[in-house]
């Protein structure tokens, strides 16, 4: 109820109005049933514009930090999540892993639209990285179809770092539904699942038409710290500058 009441009531008119923001691709989705949708991930709000746009609830799976705060700050933020369709989990790693496959699995048995964003974390220069292998192994096992979906603009709108967006006009672009029936019972094969990751990838970035990096978007990102204190460290008037 907290998802709708945001969607249609609080939130929702106020971004159409402002950001406009489009659908292409809406036959792609199924009316009913489980399935899992993968999409780029440029900014923060690309969990917000995309359940915006779609008919249909789709489910994601949140940091469990933004549902554990304290105060005022804590409850809105735990409200706004929910409001936005985020469940909870654990991502430290390990049995966490596990428990998030397991919460995924959960809400497909329920029938449910699940999204996952197969990158782990948003673009920090706009192109689309390599994929890690949960999504892959969440659709093997759980046997549903895959739609690969392509967040537009919304690194433009929203980069990473910026609290207030501008006012551009989003999209969302929805391909057709990937069939990977040939590999289900061998969600436990590791070059199966990432034979299944790259496809997906691939896929998104046909739809996007980003730039594709082979490398982890969580390396790239510590790869550009490293640079930057290197740099601080060289020019100790940059890391005095703002």
């Amino acid at each position: 109820m907290l998802f709708y009441f945001f969607k249609y009531f609080l939130l929702g008119p106020w971004l159409r109005v402002l950001f406009r923001p489009w659908l292409e691709g809406a036959e792609n989705i199924p009316k009913d049933g489980p399935a899992i949708l993968v999409s780029n991930h440029l900014s923060f709000s690309d969990s917000i514009f995309l359940p915006l746009v779609l008919d249909r609830r789709p489910t994601f799976l949140a940091k469990s930090d933004y549902f554990t705060g304290t105060g005022i700050k804590g409850m809105l933020s735990r409200l706004f999540f929910g409001g936005t369709g985020q469940v909870p989990i654990d991502r430290s790693g390990g049995k966490a892993s596990e428990a998030a496959l397991q919460t995924g699995l959960r809400i497909l048995k329920q029938g449910h639209l699940l999204a996952l964003y197969p990158e782990g974390t948003r673009s920090p220069d706009g192109a689309l990285y390599r994929g890690r292998t949960g999504a892959a192994r969440m659709a093997l096992e759980a046997q549903v179809p895959v739609i690969p979906v392509a967040m537009i603009a919304t690194f433009e709108t929203q980069p990473t770092g910026r609290l207030r967006p501008d006012l551009r006009r989003p999209g969302v672009r929805v391909g057709r539904p990937i069939d990977f029936s040939r590999y289900y019972g061998m969600s436990e094969d590791r070059f199966v699942l990432r034979s299944v990751t790259d496809e997906m990838m691939y896929e998104m970035t046909e739809l996007t038409g980003q730039g594709y990096s082979d490398m982890y978007a969580s390396t790239a990102k510590e790869r550009q710290r490293e640079a930057k204190k290197a740099r601080q460290s060289a020019n100790p008037e940059e890391q005095a500058s703002p």
